[in-house]
């Protein structure tokens, strides 16, 4: 056998996808190919406001299944409210054969997390990834997990991931397993319809860092050669998530600002749920790097900011906003790696805008600018409540984000990441 020295193997994974406008109501047909019988549907008081969920539910009683909903479901997850969510699952029945979740990513990763502690032993901590928990893999075989998302932006439906802040230490980090992959994602454009402005935006932010991010990853070929058992959900950038990245980034650039601005209008609606499908297939198996690494500390550090149009009053930065404010400086510093695929990201995202600027470097930060500003992204973090003297804890909590920052193109010191930081307090 040749010994190889460095990587020449790639997985790409994803699960089935229904798609269109009215999927979401062949729901009980679905489960019962995947032999569920008694579902635990999981979303958030959000979503549960919509009536969506309870119409869910009916129709799964009308076709035999038991079926009830907890709508408990925290935005942006904690190690609390994912317990609570355990809790829950463990104490109402415990007959649950399989989980559908509704709502946004934070909805389908709660769903990942009961799926998980339902079925394997151990503290919700041992499954968190290294450095904060103990990276443990699964040992038993998880249940059906069916994701109908109902925003267009995380991509959770196809990933085998699930994000948490860990309120004790005040950051924010995941737990990653191909066995969190959910069994179907069930994409229904109608559910979209009723998201506020400023969520889409957000939301719609979060779909083109994945794209971007996936798209200018560290080439799954750089690696040093793994074992078969070895290998990680997010192999770096490979042929095929390129394709799906290219595509999402052409179809938000004709459509995320009309979302946004025409929520009403269907066909906008049906792209963006397409880009987000798109780049969670891209994303789900390449991976993200630098803008995620620092969305989780300005995530998990927050003191005071709460955006409008979300529920609650306890400080909160949505995701796809803690995303969105360091990616310009980000991919300003990660543009030496990979000229080309950096100006060719500004060009799909740019989709003909004629938006072009004289210093190449500055061509993907600008043309990210130009969008947040038109959707009304937060002006940076300075805008979000952090200021130069929380540099150092922001750099602090990005440094725990091993597993994305090995994906970055670039190796970025503590120096860098302070630097990227300092210079997100304003974009424009």
């Amino acid at each position: 056998m040749v010994e190889l020295a460095t990587e020449t193997v790639f997985t790409w994974g994803a699960p089935p996808v229904k798609f269109g406008a009215g999927a979401a109501d062949e729901l009980a047909h679905d489960l019962g190919q995947l032999g569920v019988e008694r579902v635990l549907l999981v979303t958030d008081p959000g979503v549960a406001a919509t009536g969506a969920p309870e119409r869910i539910r009916k129709t799964l009683l009308e076709a035999g299944m038991a079926a009830e909903v907890f709508d408990g479901a925290h935005v942006e997850p904690t190690d609390e409210s994912l317990k609570a969510a355990v809790e829950h699952a463990r104490q109402a029945d415990g007959g649950w054969d399989g989980f559908l979740a509704v709502g946004g990513g934070s909805s389908i990763d709660t769903a990942k997390a009961v799926n998980l502690m339902t079925t394997n032993p151990g503290d919700l901590m041992d499954y968190v990834n290294r450095p904060v928990g103990e990276g443990l893999a699964p040992s038993a075989p998880l249940k059906p997990l069916v994701a109908v998302p109902t925003t267009a932006g995380t991509g959770a439906e196809s990933t085998p991931v699930c994000v948490l802040d860990v309120l004790g230490l005040k950051v924010k980090t995941g737990i990653s397993h191909p066995r969190l992959r959910p069994a179907l994602a069930v994409v229904d454009p109608l559910l979209t319809l009723t998201l506020p402005p400023q969520a889409t935006a957000a939301s719609g932010m979060d779909v083109v860092c994945h794209a971007l991010e996936a798209y200018t990853a560290r080439r799954w070929t750089a690696y040093p050669r793994r074992a078969p058992d070895e290998r990680v959900a997010y192999c770096g950038a490979n042929p095929v998530s390129d394709a799906f990245c290219e595509r999402a980034l052409r179809i938000v650039g004709g459509s995320l600002r009309r979302a946004v601005l025409a929520g009403h209008d269907l066909e906008a609606r049906t792209d963006m749920a397409m880009a987000a499908t798109f780049a969670g297939m891209g994303f789900g198996n390449a991976g993200v790097h630098l803008p995620h690494a620092c969305a989780y500390p300005i995530a998990g550090l927050v003191r005071d900011y709460h955006p409008d149009g979300y529920p609650g009053e306890q400080p909160l930065v949505p995701h796809g906003q803690s995303v969105a404010v360091t990616a310009p400086a980000c991919f300003r510093f990660t543009f030496p790696a990979d000229p080309e695929r950096h100006l060719r990201a500004a060009g799909l995202l740019a989709e003909g805008s004629g938006a072009v600027a004289e210093d190449p470097a500055e061509q993907l930060p600008a043309e990210l600018v130009r969008l947040m500003r038109d959707l009304g992204i937060p002006n940076g973090t300075g805008a979000l409540g952090y200021g130069e003297g929380d540099v150092e804890d922001l750099v602090a909590g990005a440094l725990k984000q091993e597993r994305l920052l090995v994906i970055a193109p670039r190796d970025p010191t503590a120096q860098d990441l302070a630097g990227i930081f300092r210079s997100s307090l304003r974009n424009w």
